[in-house]
């Protein structure tokens, strides 16, 4: 990268921050899209790891190698200050703080103490203010509904998540309801009122409301099928808003109770004369730095936080990627650096409206000083200073909640190609991947070849654990079919009737054989002969419709009935007891461990696993903590593969796997089975949209639809024309009874009103053979382009250095230190 490339760049960065943004209006330049979630932490979830790889090496308090290589030293300047948009629309701001009020509008350096400590501004008006031209006035339109009752429940919606009012509408064309919000907003007041709108899952558009009627009509149709968000601000950036200087029409003026304190009709900026110990506030909520106050163009206020970029960056990373929910540092550092990046890159965003960046989603979720926790500021506090570059410029550093196991080409959700937002799995590679995460034993496990001979190994085991005896230490199918001896299995009875505390009882000579034997396991598990009680002939005969039942003495029947009944004694396929031949081991050791098991008696205990740590189980206590419980370095591990579990010598736990284990006398697990978990091995798969899965009728489908694909008639169905590089729905075909239609990148998530749009689509039909509605399978949560955050945890969890993990999202960058 050239040195002085890298220089200009910076150079034009740290002049435009010393540019007077109040003082001058400039034409609005808009970015690409930005993601529209955050990452939101779950009470209880489980969080789990993936895997590992020798080229990827575990993170030190030192700087990696790899960073020092790729680390830009750029020549050191001043931290940009970042102007955040707290409120842009309200009537009434309270400014406090529990130290002095100091007031820093004249220059900024000067402050100058208030009498109070607490100060309620409201805007008042000097001279008349210009009308509003309707040519630039502009409202918001949610579409979508197939009733008016549909549209009526949406705007209560609307205002109960936002406290916005709305107009309810039709369209006579396509017969569907919808909604108009706001009056008379600029079209970056449209913007910003879309942008809560989105966070709070409403799909909306903006129009230019004062447009005639058949246009007003057209413009409100562009809300379903337009360009893509990315094309929608590029055409919001090309408006220019008027740069006239002209008097002041409003003043900020400042109460004190119900006594007037001072006006000003320039903005008046508020600051704590000790910052660290009594923060400003506004709104009772504490904020580094200062906070300014100005009247806009509306008549209302606009409140802004004045603060450093790395200040800004505290209060951002613990509300983007909650410590409490993910903690894992080398994720937070990468956050950290991406949150830096995105603001310098966006920095000046809404210059025009007199700050860089908003608080929410449309720019990055910002909740101020109550908001920081100790692990993020710790993040931010080891990166200061770390951007993301490309070619030596800041990168545009979009983020994902949950990309689903991969993240997208940005050309393919935005129609706009980036070269660093490229398509990754979310994941590190090699076979060492899952290292990290395994549990192994020196037991060498059994080799059985025949089939019907697996599960035995299983029983083996758990009543090996238990003291049984007699048992190989390695099992055979030669050894598992042959006739159990009736020493063995006078042996391994005696052994039941220790597990469940009752008399060892009396054998005959025949107890290997299956009528003397049920009835021998039954006394020795219940202490008595519950059959002969709980059944009587009617019912004996009824449940052993076998064709040899003539051979079974009649005093054992009723035993041989319940061990048939609930299925712990096995039946031949010719439906024979072969009462009169000796049991295999084989039948003998499957009947013992399944009539014990479904007792309890084996002592089992059932979890769910967090990825494993050095070797040892952990699992999340009741209080929310992780306990680790060592695992004997012999201990029997076994493996579900498909619908059978196998005997394995070593397991990996990367976190949310099903596991069923039993610890000894010493505290130790000394038996391990392990099912797979359901959202699989990716690195995001803590997250709880890692899966999901949505039913829409066809109605709603043509509702959400009836804009995006015109002139195409009923909708019949719905196909996938073309996948991007990870699988994700990039041209949706609409087929309707006139013709067919097409909804393009990311349009496709939005329209739809889904959480993702890696999905596969089902159908649901009628008797009609007609489809009545579609069922949408899908993984992740947000547009999937750049780094995926609970995907950048699971890497921190697998050993990846912060620089590792951006590397990982980010194709080509270098991590530049801009101060």
């Amino acid at each position: 990268m050239s040195g002085s490339l890298v220089r200009r760049a910076i150079a034009f960065i740290i002049l435009f921050s010393h540019s007077p943004s109040a003082a001058v209006v400039f034409g609005q330049q808009k970015t690409e899209e930005t993601r529209p979630r955050r990452t939101q932490p779950v009470a209880n979830q489980t969080i789990t790891s993936a895997p590992n790889d020798d080229a990827w090496k575990t993170p030190s308090t030192e700087t990696p190698v790899s960073l020092r290589q790729s680390t830009t030293e750029l020549i050191a300047g001043p931290e940009p200050t970042i102007r955040v948009a707290l409120a842009t629309d309200v009537r009434s701001a309270t400014v406090s703080t529990t130290g002095r009020l100091m007031n820093a509008s004249d220059s900024g350096t000067h402050l100058i103490a208030l009498d109070v400590a607490r100060v309620r501004l409201e805007p008042r008006l000097l001279s008349p203010l210009p009308p509003v031209g309707v040519e630039n006035s502009y409202r918001l339109a949610i579409g979508g509904a197939v009733s008016r009752a549909e549209a009526e429940q949406k705007s209560r919606e609307v205002r109960e998540a936002i406290g916005e009012d709305s107009q309810i509408t039709v369209d006579a064309e396509t017969k569907t309801w919808g909604l108009v919000v706001g009056n008379r907003l600029t079209r970056a007041e449209a913007e910003e009122l879309n942008a809560r709108l989105n966070d709070a899952g409403f799909d909306a558009r903006v129009f230019q409301s004062g447009l005639a009627a058949s246009s007003q009509s057209s413009a409100i149709a562009t809300q379903s099928h337009g360009t893509d968000p990315s094309q929608a601000r590029s055409s919001a950036g090309n408006l220019r808003l008027a740069t006239r200087v002209s008097a002041p029409s409003r003043e900020v003026v400042g109460f004190s109770g119900a006594a007037r304190s001072f006006s000003s009709s320039a903005p008046v900026v508020l600051a704590s004369d000790d910052e660290a110990k009594a923060p400003v506030r506004f709104n009772e909520r504490p904020y580094r730095g200062r906070i300014e106050v100005f009247t806009n163009t509306r008549g209302s206020l606009t409140v802004v936080n004045v603060l450093g970029l790395e200040d800004y960056v505290r209060g951002v990373v613990a509300n983007e990627l909650s410590p409490g929910g993910y903690p894992a540092l080398e994720a937070l550092k990468a956050q950290a650096i991406a949150a830096r990046t995105y603001a310098l890159r966006n920095r000046g965003q809404f210059v025009a409206q007199g700050f860089d960046l908003l608080p929410t989603t449309r720019s990055q979720v910002y909740r101020g000083l109550r908001s920081e926790h100790a692990l993020s500021t710790r993040a931010v506090d080891e990166t200061r200073g770390l951007i993301a570059t490309y070619n030596g410029e800041p990168i545009n550093a979009l983020y994902t909640s949950t990309c689903g196991g991969r993240t997208e080409d940005a050309g393919n959700i935005f129609n706009h190609a980036v070269p660093y937002l490229r398509g990754h799995e979310c994941s590190a590679e090699g076979p060492a991947a899952f290292a990290p995460f395994m549990i192994k034993t020196t037991r060498e496990p059994p080799e059985l070849r025949e089939e019907k001979n697996l599960p035995l190994a299983r029983d083996a085991a758990l009543l090996n654990i238990h003291s049984f005896g007699a048992l190989p230490s390695q099992l055979s199918d030669d050894w598992l079919t042959s006739p159990a001896p009736v020493a063995e299995v006078r042996h391994w009875l005696a052994s039941v009737a220790r597990v469940s505390r009752q008399t060892a009882p009396v054998v005959t000579d025949d107890v290997n054989r299956p009528a003397a034997f049920a009835t021998a396991l039954n006394a020795a598990v219940f202490g008595e002969s519950r059959a002969d009680t709980l059944f009587n002939n009617a019912d004996v005969e009824y449940l052993l419709p076998l064709r040899d039942v003539g051979d079974v003495p009649s005093e054992n029947r009723p035993d041989v009935a319940l061990l048939v009944r609930d299925g712990y004694l096995s039946v031949f396929p010719d439906a024979t007891l072969r009462p009169r031949e000796p049991m295999s081991r084989a039948r003998v050791l499957h009947t013992i461990s399944r009539l014990l098991d479904a007792r309890s008696l084996l002592q089992l205990q059932r979890g769910t696993a967090r990825p494993s740590i050095d070797g040892a189980l952990v699992l999340r206590s009741t209080k929310g903590k992780d306990q680790p419980i060592k695992v004997r370095p012999d201990a029997y591990l076994f493996r579900q593969i498909g619908e059978a579990v196998f005997p394995v010598g070593a397991v990996a736990l990367v976190g949310g796997e099903p596991v069923v284990f039993h610890v000894n006398a010493g505290g130790e697990i000394d038996y391990l089975e392990v099912r797979p978990a359901l959202n699989g091995a990716s690195a995001e798969r803590f997250s709880p949209f890692t899966n999901w899965s949505t039913e829409l009728s066809l109605g709603q489908v043509q509702a959400r639809l009836a804009r995006a694909a015109r002139g195409i008639g009923p909708i019949t169905d719905l196909r996938v024309a073309a996948r991007g590089t990870s699988r994700r729905v990039i041209d949706l075909e609409v087929v309707g009874m006139q013709g067919i239609g097409h909804v393009r990148g990311g349009r496709i998530r939005s329209v739809l009103g889904l959480r993702e749009q890696l999905f596969v689509i089902d159908r649901k039909y009628g008797s009609d053979g007609r489809v009545t509605s579609f069922v949408f399978t899908g993984r992740g949560w947000g547009h999937g382009v750049g780094m995926c955050q609970v995907g950048a945890y699971g890497l921190a969890k697998q050993g990846l250095s912060y620089a590792q993990i951006l590397k990982t999202y980010y194709s080509g960058i270098e991590l530049s230190k801009l101060y």
